[in-house]
């Protein structure tokens, strides 16, 4: 029961890899694209014709997903014979779909992964179909937060099926868990000349954050809704530069994890901690190299003039969602609906390490045993919700300019404030001009 409150607690926090920029604002209208729903089924799914309809549906899944999706396409057909469908299942990265479906609507997947941040975006686009079959079904499977993770203007665009959020992974032999909880004691301890105490992601805009939401910043105000408001350029941002300059980029006992160095330094034991998600293990590769000495744990604190403070990363829901160019869009929805029911999360945790949302999934004993999951509800008490906002679009680029920046030397203690305010420009950039 522990463990299904702490699952509980994850979803009502409301968690919402990153967006993409440059999408369009033309909001087709989700009153007619519920309308259309309506209008081909009795509204649970059902197909009131009473004939099985040839339906061919493209589907996108990431490369370690793709034989189980075989799989649960297959069962789908079995269970809804309503349908004849042929299955086009390729494989694109959850990170990849959202860019995939702006740059190129007509030849993109049916259903397919992705952030539940990137929904506003794709909604304002008019490009992401409302999921409205069985809905209350639906519904009843999540706490509040996963729900409202996708939900805009009452209706739901995604089916939440794992959070999405990273954690650090660290090697017991080299550190204790009370050594894992700050990273000045982690980079105190001398681990040998060839071992490397940390590892991060400087040049993704995905983890940066955590470096300046840790020194008190905001990103569109308090509760990241507000599009004119972000003060990444006040002291507590430039006290997030002069740390990662003086304590990441410049010390010998940091390697920035790039191409998965990372991970191959950390199951050669040339590591001794490095920040990511569940993922990271889906293989069972780190397990594997590492034995009982793998642990988890929530992300370290970090001292900032004099005071601990707590490194907060983004966090939202991965889901499955629909075109809303579909031709298919009964059957679209519910294969979206299939793949995240509650075997399939199922599955994909157990053959992928992909944390289910379903809170009927928290009593599971395989979820209880799990160091990665128990990382990941701990990480959930420091996590910051990602902004559903269009807005977000314009964070990713200059984030990530800064990140890579800063690891060039292009960006100093000098120049930290300048750096930052046009950072902040950027980011504001359609509201201010």
């Amino acid at each position: 029961m522990k463990l299904k409150k702490a699952v509980a607690l994850l979803c009502a926090a409301g968690m919402l890899m990153g967006m993409l920029s440059g999408c369009g604002s033309s909001d087709k209208g989700s009153s007619d694209q519920s309308a259309a729903v309506t209008g081909e089924s009795s509204g649970n799914g059902e197909n009131v014709s009473g004939e099985v309809e040839q339906v061919s549906l493209k589907v996108w899944v990431p490369e370690e997903e793709m034989e189980i999706t075989q799989e649960m396409c297959k069962a789908f057909n079995e269970a809804h014979p309503e349908f004849d469908c042929t299955f086009d299942i390729a494989v694109v990265g959850i990170d990849e779909s959202a860019n995939n479906l702006e740059t190129d609507p007509e030849l993109a997947a049916d259903v397919f992964q992705l952030p539940s941040g990137s929904i506003s975006q794709l909604k304002e686009a008019g490009l992401i179909y409302p999921i409205t079959a069985n809905i209350d079904e639906v519904k009843s499977l999540y706490g509040e937060g996963a729900i409202e993770a996708c939900t805009r203007d009452d209706l739901m665009y995604g089916v939440p099926f794992s959070p999405n959020s990273f954690f650090m992974w660290y090697n017991k032999s080299m550190y204790s868990e009370d050594d894992v909880k700050s990273l000045e004691t982690m980079f105190a301890k001398d681990l040998g000349s060839d071992v490397y105490n940390f590892s991060y992601t400087l040049h993704d805009s995905w983890y940066l954050e955590t470096f300046f939401f840790a020194a008190g910043c905001t990103l569109f105000g308090a509760n990241g809704e507000d599009p004119t408001d972000c003060t990444w350029n006040n002291e507590g941002g430039i006290a997030a530069v002069n740390y990662i300059l003086d304590n990441l980029v410049s010390n010998p006992k940091y390697i920035e994890d790039r191409d998965g160095v990372a991970g191959s330094l950390f199951k050669e034991g040339k590591l001794g901690a490095l920040c990511s998600g569940t993922w990271a293990d889906a293989d069972g590769a780190l397990t594997e190299a590492l034995g009982d000495d793998l642990a988890a744990c929530a992300l370290p604190t970090i001292k900032i003039n004099g005071k601990d403070c707590q490194l907060s990363n983004f966090a939202d829901y991965k889901c499955y969602a629909v075109k809303s160019s579909t031709a298919h869009p009964m059957a679209a929805q519910l294969l979206a609906e299939w793949l995240t029911n509650e075997e399939n999360q199922l599955t994909r945790y157990t053959e992928c390490k992909a944390t289910p949302t379903c809170l009927s999934l928290g009593d599971s004993p395989e979820l209880a045993a799990d160091v990665a999951t128990r990382a990941l509800l701990a990480q959930t008490e420091f996590a910051t919700p990602q902004p559903t906002i269009s807005q977000i679009a314009n964070y990713w680029t200059p984030v990530a300019t800064l990140g890579e920046s800063l690891l060039q030397g292009d960006v100093t203690s000098d120049n930290a404030q300048e750096s930052l305010d046009k950072v902040v420009e950027q980011i504001l950039s359609s509201i201010t001009d």
